[in-house]
């Protein structure tokens, strides 16, 4: 089933009706710090519009499920994607898979380095969600694109490119979760949901995309306005990719 992203621009655009449905689902989300804080992000959205009524939590255990559940854990480690692959079907295994509506797994942008290989964690994901929708037919998986990070600039980044001391690492990482993310949407894109997180954080809030060129190739970054750290979000990164969330959600059938 394909979800119509970005229908709707604004949580406050969401019809009732939409937002109603939402809030009868139950829906798990496996994660690591950045998805704690796209977890703060729709709990900031939510404070504010009180239409939606989605019980965040950490807990997974069956008997403490109601509707309306929106519940989330860590998976696995940092660095190592496949950690997180057995993780989230381990989770769901215990006896969660037979109890929520949505369920949707997100790598981190450092299980994404420049020595990754990406055709290979994209099999793995995608024989692992094979296997998941095999067993639980009535669960919908949402595929998400793997978060990017904001390429430095600035006058001392300058210096270090002119003194040879520039490291590139970063950008090849960067690279790599493009080229990542375009197959991730080429597989699945038009067939299965899938929230575009890092289309969403390399888009300015007027509407133009954060990029940057390497052998005459363009790519997208994370936005610097989003961004503390250069990978984890703010308070304004959060409640972009929070709302986008929660409106591509709403859009779930």
């Amino acid at each position: 089933m394909e979800n119509t992203q970005n229908t709707f621009k604004k949580i406050s655009d969401v019809p009732d009706e939409y937002l109603n449905a939402l809030s009868r689902k139950q829906i798990f989300f496996g994660h690591q710090s950045v998805g704690y804080n796209i977890v703060e992000g729709i709990e900031n959205v939510m404070e504010n519009k009180t239409r939606i009524k989605l019980n965040v939590s950490q807990d997974k255990r069956i008997e403490n499920i109601s509707e309306g559940a929106f519940l989330h854990s860590e998976v696995g480690q940092n660095k190592n994607p496949m950690s997180k692959i057995d993780a989230f079907e381990k989770i769901l295994d215990s006896g969660l898979g037979k109890k929520v509506d949505i369920a949707f797994l997100k790598f981190c942008y450092v299980d994404i380095s420049a020595d990754t290989d990406i055709k290979e964690v994209l099999k793995m994901y995608s024989e692992s969600i094979d296997r998941l929708e095999k067993r639980y037919p009535e669960i919908t998986f949402v595929h998400f694109t793997v978060p990017l990070t904001a390429i430095p600039s600035g006058f001392k980044v300058w210096v270090k490119k002119i003194l040879g001391k520039a490291d590139s690492k970063d950008l090849e990482a960067n690279i790599k979760r493009n080229e990542y993310n375009s197959l991730l949407l080429e597989k699945y894109k038009g067939k299965d949901p899938v929230f575009d997180l890092a289309g969403i954080e390399s888009t300015n809030q007027n509407g133009s995309r954060q990029t940057f060129i390497k052998d005459n190739n363009t790519y997208f970054s994370l936005v610097p306005e989003y961004t503390y750290d250069g990978g984890h979000f703010n308070e304004t990164g959060k409640k972009v990719v929070g709302e986008q969330l929660l409106i591509f959600l709403a859009n779930i059938d």
